[in-house]
C-alpha cells in the first residue's frame, strides 16, 4: 500500500477573471501535470494497487475567494458553497482527475483541513466536494494510520490556530461563521492589496530575506509594506472585526511569535515524544519541503509545494517549481510503515525524481 501526500496547492477560482484579466490570487497552474500524476498512481501497475492520496491542508484558497465581488471575514455556510463552486468552475480538469482517481479500484482520498480551507469543516462544503468527486473522500483535521501521523500543521503558528473548542460564533442574522485567526483576516484583506503591486510577496521564499531586499532596492515599496501592515495590526483588534469574531486579538506575545520563515521540525518532535507510537510525521504549510531523522529511526517530512517560489537565497539563486510529494509504503502483510520518499513530480514521460528516501528495513 502507498500513501501519497501532497499540500498547499492554494487552488483558487482559475487563471482568469470573467472579464478577462489575470487573477493574482491564483497560485496553481499545474492541473495537468497534477491529473498525470494521479493517473500515474492509478492505472498500469498501480491499477489495482491500494493508493490512499492524503491532501494536507491549503489545497484550496477559499479565503482568497470573493462572494458576489466582496471579499468577507463573515464566511457562512451557504457562503462557502459558493466559494467552492467558484473553484471547481475554475479548475474542471483538476476535479475530474480527483473523480477518476477515486473511481478506480483501492483508491481513496483523505481531506486534511488547513488554515485557508477551514470552512471546509462546514457539512455543505464537504458534501459537494463529495459530489463532484466522489463519495469515498473523507475529511479530517488529522491523519493517522500505524504510526504515520499527517496534520497542516498551522496549529503551531499562533496568528493561525483555530480555537479547540469553538470552530464557530454567531454571525450576522444569527448565522454560524467560521472563528477565523487573525492570519486569516490577514489574507482576506491585506494581501490582495500587497499582491496588486508584488504578485508573488506571499510565495517568496525566505520572506526575510526580500524584506532586507526591500530596504535597499525597493524602498518606496518598503514603506508602503511597512506602513500598510501596521495599519492593519491596529485597525484589526477593534470593530467591526472583531464585533462577531473575537479569534481575530492578537497580542504583542503573537506578534512576536509570528514566523516569516518557519521550519516545524521541533514540533514534529513534539508529536513524537507526545504519541511513542509515532514514527513518521508529514507536515505542510511552510511550502518548504524539508526532512529529518531522529532517533530510533523516526522521520519528519514537510511536502512542501507545487506553486511557483521565487527564491532569494544566495545558495539556490533560482526559482522553486518542485512538484514534490511524500511517498509512503506500508507492507502489505502487516500495514506497518515501512519506507518514505520525497519525491518531485516530472510529468508522464520521466514520473518523478527520488530526492530524498528513507528506510527502516
Amino acid at each position: 500500500m502507498r500513501i501519497l501526500v501532497v499540500s498547499d496547492f492554494h487552488v483558487g477560482k482559475g487563471k482568469f477573471l470573467d472579464n478577462g484579466e489575470v487573477n493574482i490570487l491564483e497560485d496553481f497552474d499545474e492541473d495537468e501535470r497534477f491529473v498525470e500524476f494521479l493517473d500515474h498512481y492509478s492505472v498500469g501497475t498501480y491499477y489495482l494497487s491500494d493508493v490512499h492520496l492524503v491532501m494536507n491542508g491549503d489545497i484550496l484558497n477559499l479565503i482568497q475567494i470573493d462572494i458576489d465581488g466582496e471579499f468577507t471575514h463573515l464566511i457562512t455556510e451557504d457562503d462557502t458553497v459558493k466559494m467552492l463552486q467558484q473553484i471547481i468552475d475554475g479548475h474542471p480538469e483538476f476535479f475530474d482527475g480527483l473523480r477518476k482517481f477515486l473511481a478506480r479500484p483501492n483508491k481513496q482520498i483523505t481531506y486534511v483541513i488547513g488554515n485557508h480551507d477551514i470552512a471546509m469543516c462546514f457539512p455543505k462544503a464537504q458534501e459537494l466536494f463529495r459530489k463532484t468527486v466522489g463519495e469515498g473522500v473523507k475529511f479530517t483535521e488529522r491523519f493517522y494510520m500505524n504510526g504515520i501521523s499527517i496534520e497542516h500543521g498551522h496549529r503551531f503558528e499562533a496568528v493561525n490556530t483555530m480555537p479547540k473548542s469553538k470552530y464557530f460564533v454567531k454571525g450576522p442574522n444569527g448565522k454560524d461563521i467560521i472563528n477565523l485567526p487573525w492570519g486569516s483576516l490577514f489574507c482576506i484583506y491585506l494581501l490582495p492589496k500587497l499582491k496588486i503591486h508584488r504578485p508573488y510577496i506571499d510565495n517568496i521564499r525566505p520572506l526575510s530575506l526580500y524584506i532586507w531586499w526591500t530596504i535597499l532596492h525597493d524602498f518606496r515599496f518598503f514603506c508602503y509594506l511597512c506602513y500598510t501592515v501596521s495599519k492593519y495590526l491596529i485597525r484589526s483588534q477593534f470593530p467591526p472585526y472583531g464585533k462577531y469574531n473575537k479569534n481575530f486579538k492578537l497580542s504583542l506575545k503573537q506578534v512576536m511569535k509570528i514566523s516569516i520563515h518557519p521550519t516545524f521540525t521541533k514540533y514534529a518532535k513534539r508529536i513524537m515524544a507526545k504519541d511513542k507510537r509515532v514514527k513518521l510525521v508529514v507536515l505542510g504549510h511552510s511550502h518548504i519541503s524539508e526532512w529529518r531523522r531522529f532517533r530510533n529511526g523516526k522521520y519528519y517530512f514537510n511536502c512542501g509545494t507545487w506553486n511557483h517560489v521565487p527564491s532569494l537565497d544566495k545558495s539556490q539563486h533560482k526559482n522553486i517549481s518542485n512538484l514534490t510529494y511524500v511517498c509512503i509504503e506500508l507492507s502489505v502483510k502487516t500495514g506497518e510503515f515501512r519506507n518514505a520518499y520525497i519525491n518531485s513530480w516530472q510529468g508522464k514521460w520521466r514520473p518523478y525524481i527520488e530526492e530524498v528516501r528513507t528506510s527502516i528495513l
